[in-house]
């Protein structure tokens, strides 16, 4: 039986067998040959390339189908695009990565000798990926743990079920299964899959499911990266144009509709700028998006999530918030999981939007008197994922970069900090742990072993015991 056959209701014993059997294949493949070449890892890559080539449109058809309505734009953009430019980045920096490192010598202990770390892959790398960039966020970690030399596993999501057919049918096209599987989540699969002896595992989801997951791998002791959310503001400062802000704000903003872990949660503007702001936004969404039905705007994933959103909506109006639709016609629409872009002026601070990550496209304004105030009301809060300040003034940034911790930072836009791949992404804190993208990702899927080289002659045998007089003088001399 091929995965692509799993359901619902498999037996329990039989999601594991499969998973374990899955895991030792390659394990003993690993053992097998633990370091691939520098040509292999770079055969791997164009592997992955030709993958996303050869299937672009059944990968964009299938995403469209999980989501019910997903812009084929957006798609391209997010997931295609970046996937196929960060294995274009690694394949020309490959061979420096993979070089050993020459590392300082204490010449006043081991004159002759030598330092090197080495990097050598860790094995078998575990992916835990969520659904709304489940391309992207399946093939980019997959881009490092090969390029590191590993093998992998991958779990996608339960939202993902027409992708995950996909992969799982094309996947043995281009990689044996010792060196590549993926797996639907069929009910109990995720549980399961946290659970076995990986040399390192990468979850990209909610807070909530990464507590879980992170107890399951610390039973094995597995090292673990933790890509979450939270709450990533955006703080327009005084100095900076309203409009531009706006502009750049709210196409991050409703992209993928708002479902993005590194999306602008919510804006502080200056005081008395909020209705220069609405009427700039206004403008600018309705020239976007012209109606609900737009192509151009995605549906909301699933019917609980359509739910949650409109409920808090709703939670928020009660309380006496302001909701401001941005589009005509109305708010939402339960058939098409479609929830127009909405302002939120006014929310009470326990109110759901304001207290939980939205993940939708909904965006609350908060006015301040004084930068403390969003500096004060960020840093009482779980770090985020991602800060996004607006201002011309160095002075200001470098303020907030120094007073504000986040897991990244976008100056004068959003979002952005995550395409680059000179940089780590990476969360901090409550919004997670560890890097991955560009060098770090290749580090942090590799043991990045210290290796030191005795020289023929050793100081050291002058403290070999027993411990005389020179033996003292050398460690007086040492420790002057």
């Amino acid at each position: 039986m091929n995965d692509s056959s799993l359901h619902s209701n498999m037996p329990q014993a039989l999601i594991d067998n499969r998973l374990e059997t899955s895991l030792q294949l390659q394990r003993n493949a690993y053992f097998s040959h633990p370091i691939p070449s520098l040509a292999e890892r770079r055969a791997d890559l164009l592997k992955l390339q030709a993958f996303i080539r050869d299937n672009k449109e059944a990968l964009v058809n299938a995403v469209n189908a999980d989501y019910g309505s997903r812009s084929r734009h957006e798609t391209l953009f997010t997931e295609i695009f970046p996937t196929l430019d960060a294995i274009n980045d690694t394949l020309k920096h490959l061979k420096k990565w993979m070089k050993p490192q020459k590392r300082a010598i204490d010449l006043r202990n081991f004159l002759g000798a030598r330092n090197r770390v080495i990097p050598q892959p860790l094995g078998v790398v575990g992916c835990i990926v969520p659904w709304n960039f489940p391309i992207n966020l399946s093939f980019v970690p997959l881009i490092y743990i090969f390029a590191a030399g590993n093998r992998a596993m991958v779990k996608m999501s339960e939202n993902s079920r027409h992708l995950a057919r996909l992969l799982i049918e094309k996947a043995p096209t281009y990689f044996p299964r010792e060196k590549l599987a993926f797996f639907d989540e069929t009910g109990g699969v995720g549980i399961e899959f946290s659970k076995l002896k990986f040399d390192h595992l990468l979850f990209t989801g909610s807070g909530q499911t990464g507590r879980s997951v992170m107890a399951a791998a610390a039973q094995n002791l597995c090292p673990i990266t933790l890509e979450l959310g939270g709450k990533s503001p955006a703080i327009v400062c005084a100095d900076y144009p309203l409009r531009k802000a706006a502009e750049r704000l709210l196409f991050v903003k409703l992209l993928n509709a708002g479902q993005i872990c590194t999306t602008v949660d919510h804006v502080y503007l200056p005081k008395g700028k909020t209705n220069e702001f609405v009427a700039a936004a206004k403008e600018i969404v309705c020239a976007r998006y012209p109606d609900l039905n737009s192509a151009d705007f995605t549906a909301i994933i699933d019917e609980r999530a359509f739910q949650r959103l409109t409920t808090a909506l709703e939670e928020a109006r009660t309380a006496g918030a302001t909701l401001v639709q941005l589009i005509p016609g109305k708010p939402w629409d339960a058939a098409s999981n479609k929830i127009a872009p909405h302002l939120v002026l006014n929310a009470p601070a326990d109110s759901i939007l304001l207290s939980r990550e939205i993940f939708g496209p909904i965006l609350p304004i908060l006015e301040y008197d004084s930068l403390e105030e969003p500096i004060t009301a960020i840093n009482h809060g779980p770090r985020p994922l991602a800060i996004y300040p607006f201002s011309n003034s160095a002075h200001i940034i470098q303020t907030l970069l120094d007073r504000v911790m986040s897991g990244g930072v976008s100056v004068n836009d959003a979002l952005f900090h995550v395409a680059q791949h000179a940089l780590p992404f990476g969360g901090v804190g409550a919004s997670g742990m560890g890097h991955y993208h560009g060098y770090e990702g290749f580090v942090t899927f590799s043991k990045m072993r210290p290796v030191f080289y005795q020289a023929s002659f050793s100081a050291m045998k002058f403290l070999w015991p027993p411990y005389g007089k020179f033996a003292t003088k050398y460690l007086d001399f040492l420790t002057k």
